[in-house]
């Protein structure tokens, strides 16, 4: 009995001596690092002079900023409502493209998803490049548009990119999800006399819906947090047009010439806020759509 004791013991120290790395990462830069943001947030703080206890002065200047509301926020939906849509619908479509018996379908799989595999600073840098003033997408349509520096036209290129980037992943994740449909429900509705369009919209799009929502949530999540192309790409863009909340963060915490580490926490615990809500909302919507067509 004392041996098989020792046993289990030895298997379970063993265990947790495996993941401890694991965990330890866990712990320190999740867990951690959120106590500690939130714990700021309710701080002075400028990184040279100890944390000095605020309360919600933090959060009062946060909501009371003119760059918040008129730029970051509105910058910020506008972003994820229109990224979001138009990722999702692409890679829908290049899904089922690809879910066809065509020549050659491995390949072009491969080439959708190499954009998403390329680091986002490489990708940025060559779109910078091919909307540069001198650039590719000019000299090929003899235009002289300053693409990245211009408020009206900044922002959609870097929604571009993104939409570029990201479609290759979630199509295969959407491919994933096709593969998974019975084939017995397309040929039931075959013999019902259902056309491609009624299949898709009856069949494949409901079966399709834990795929879709998963997808949009993530999709939701990665566009709030939108970060390295505008950094890379605009710097904020030219009257910071292409500010958003995760910039006004990194601006307000590392930019400014009066560093507000405190009023960037708040703004970040904003932001998670905002995230959870809108997540709720859409699960709550999807979940919706769903009982009405049951």
């Amino acid at each position: 009995m004392t041996t098989f004791r020792n046993k289990k013991i030895t298997e379970a120290l063993t265990g947790y001596l495996f993941v401890a790395p694991w965990l330890f990462i866990f712990f320190t830069f999740s867990v951690f690092s959120l106590g500690y943001a939130l714990y700021l947030s309710f701080t002075k703080y400028n990184l040279l002079s100890p944390p000095q206890w605020w309360g919600l002065g933090s959060y009062q200047r946060v909501l009371t900023d003119e760059l918040f509301w008129q730029k970051a926020l509105p910058n910020t939906f506008k972003y994820v409502f229109i990224v979001v849509p138009l990722q999702t619908i692409i890679s829908l479509i290049l899904a089922f493209a690809m879910d066809q018996k065509l020549r050659a379908r491995k390949l072009f799989r491969t080439i959708f998803y190499l954009p998403s595999v390329t680091s986002s600073v490489v990708i940025s840098l060559i779109f910078v490049w091919l909307f540069a003033p001198q650039g590719v997408f000019n000299q090929i349509f003899g235009l002289t548009i300053n693409w990245l520096d211009d408020v009206n036209t900044a922002f959609y290129v870097i929604m571009g990119m993104n939409i570029f980037t990201t479609s290759g992943t979630l199509m295969l994740i959407f491919l994933s999800g096709l593969q998974d449909i019975p084939t017995t429900l397309y040929e039931a509705a075959e013999i019902d006399g259902a056309d491609k369009l009624q299949t898709f919209l009856y069949i494949t799009v409901p079966m399709l819906r834990p795929i879709l929502f998963f997808v949009i949530t993530v999709s939701v999540i990665g566009t709030f947090q939108v970060f390295d192309q505008i950094f890379v790409m605009t710097s904020g863009g030219p009257l910071d047009s292409t500010t958003t909340i995760t910039y006004l963060i990194y601006k307000w915490a590392f930019r400014d010439t009066t560093v507000k580490m405190g009023q960037a926490s708040a703004l970040s615990v904003i932001l998670a806020l905002i995230i959870i809500a809108v997540t709720f909302i859409q699960r709550r919507v999807i979940e919706g759509g769903g009982s009405t067509t049951e």
